[in-house]
């Protein structure tokens, strides 16, 4: 039914429930599986209106960029030990600097996946309480069928 599955996370608990999910749902139809993780861009507030804004210096910039890579390490590491420990292999992707929904989707196309699992929310404020902010963008864009766990 599906041989060609991308699997999101972000690290918390309601995603790695969806990569646990994913890669058993893989193992029982022997499909390929990539593990994506994606890192949002530095926020920056250049001001507006009457505020003066901010913008950060370049080392707080490489700090960022290094936290970001290592917590995406770690994201990615434990994808790879859950696959391992089900007997499947994973490919991990890590996309850096980039809106998670939009990068999601461009992924899913460019690799020719047939499904995209994902799980309910992310750590995404108030409206993790109901449908993630991301997961919402991915079933409302994607041309990907999407399959949501909580």
């Amino acid at each position: 039914m599906y041989a060609n599955i991308l699997l999101s996370t972000d690290g918390s608990d309601v995603a790695r429930k969806g990569v646990k999910h994913g890669i058993g749902l893989a193992k029982a139809l022997n499909a390929k599986v990539t593990v994506i993780t994606v890192t949002e861009p530095f926020p920056i507030d250049y001001g507006s209106g009457h505020a003066s804004g901010w913008i950060p210096t370049q080392q707080e910039f490489d700090s960022f960029e290094a936290a970001s890579k290592e917590r995406a390490g770690k994201v990615l590491d434990e994808a790879r030990a859950m696959a391992e420990q089900i007997g499947i292999s994973v490919e991990l992707l890590h996309v850096p600097n980039a809106h998670p929904a939009t990068t999601i989707i461009e992924t899913a196309k460019s690799r020719g996946c047939d499904l995209i699992l994902m799980g309910s929310h992310g750590r995404r404020g108030l409206r993790k309480l109901f449908l993630g902010s991301q997961t919402s963008e991915v079933l409302a864009d994607g041309s990907v069928p999407v399959l949501v766990v909580h």
